[in-house]
């Protein structure tokens, strides 16, 4: 139930401002899927998962026109919402993703609080 609940979360989410005027098209799943149709978002979900063991980026951090979030964690074009966690990483790491994501939110930390 959750992860059904979390792919309708996420499309309506997106289908409002200010992100949907960011978003162009659906990828996963397409809009084609049935966001009130439980027993297929979960089949959806059960075919589309899995785990490649730490993934991480897909709200990179920078100034390009790829990037989704500058050097104090701003989400662009978003007044308020910050990005907080090892989606930022514009490469992804060849070790484990426990001690840059407990950094990414040390210094979340410190830019909330000012310092």
């Amino acid at each position: 139930r959750t992860i059904v609940d979390g792919v309708n979360i996420a499309r309506k989410i997106a289908r409002h401002d200010p992100l949907a005027g960011k978003i162009s098209e659906e990828f996963r799943p397409d809009q084609s899927l049935d966001m009130g149709d439980y027993e297929a978002t979960l089949n959806w979900a059960r075919s589309n998962s899995s785990s490649i063991y730490h993934p991480t980026g897909t709200c990179k951090m920078g100034d390009g026109p790829d990037a989704v979030v500058d050097a104090k964690l701003r989400v662009h074009g978003i007044e308020g919402l910050r990005v907080a966690d090892c989606s930022i990483m514009p490469e992804i790491v060849s070790g484990n993703t426990n001690a840059p994501a407990i950094m990414i939110g040390e210094k979340a930390s410190d830019l909330i609080r000012g310092l």
